[in-house]
């Protein structure tokens, strides 16, 4: 082996893990970017939803009626009890809440995983059951309001809007192609 390929080799041990390095920098990079693509959406609605109404609120706390600096709706809320005493039981409550949700909640979480999977899948349907009232009690009152006798059928033919049922059941010809 020559001297000159030693080098050369030596030169290139150097250089491959700072290739590598920066390669790998890109990438993260890459990757970084593409997760805040993917996150704008969903941040872009939390700005819109949340932040922009607590700013909006937050800026019109500071003026009076006159549009002139103030922190007198601040004072206010110092003054009078019934302010304190309500944000003291929102407090409490949320307190309470959080306590009995831990209290409950990391020992069924516990629980849950160290039962066998099966056992787990079952007891974990009972825990996701309650969320599926809300949606049972939506779906019915749809049905009510949507039927053939419901509510807006029923009112569109009080306004005279329409004349008769809107919903009809199907009827089918059979026809004999002969």
């Amino acid at each position: 082996m020559s001297a000159q390929t030693a080098v050369m080799q030596e030169n290139a041990g150097r250089a491959g893990p700072d290739l590598n390095t920066q390669a790998l920098r890109t990438d993260a990079r890459r990757e970084s970017l593409r997760l805040l693509a993917l996150l704008s959406p969903s941040l872009l609605l939390v700005f819109a939803i949340i932040i922009v109404p607590i700013g909006w609120l937050f800026w019109l706390s500071l003026f009076d009626e006159a549009g002139g600096f103030s922190a007198a709706n601040y004072a206010r809320f110092f003054e009078q009890a019934s302010y304190i005493k309500t944000f003291v039981t929102t407090f409490k409550v949320a307190f309470i809440v959080t306590g009995a949700c831990v209290l409950l909640g990391y020992p069924l979480a516990y629980m849950l995983s160290q039962l066998p999977r099966r056992a787990a899948s079952i007891c974990l349907i009972f825990v996701i059951l309650p969320f599926w009232t809300s949606v049972l009690v939506r779906t019915y009152a749809w049905l009510v309001i949507l039927q053939r006798k419901g509510l807006i059928n029923s009112w569109l033919i009080d306004l005279g809007v329409i004349s008769q049922l809107l919903i009809r059941p199907l009827r089918c010809r059979i026809t004999s192609q002969a």
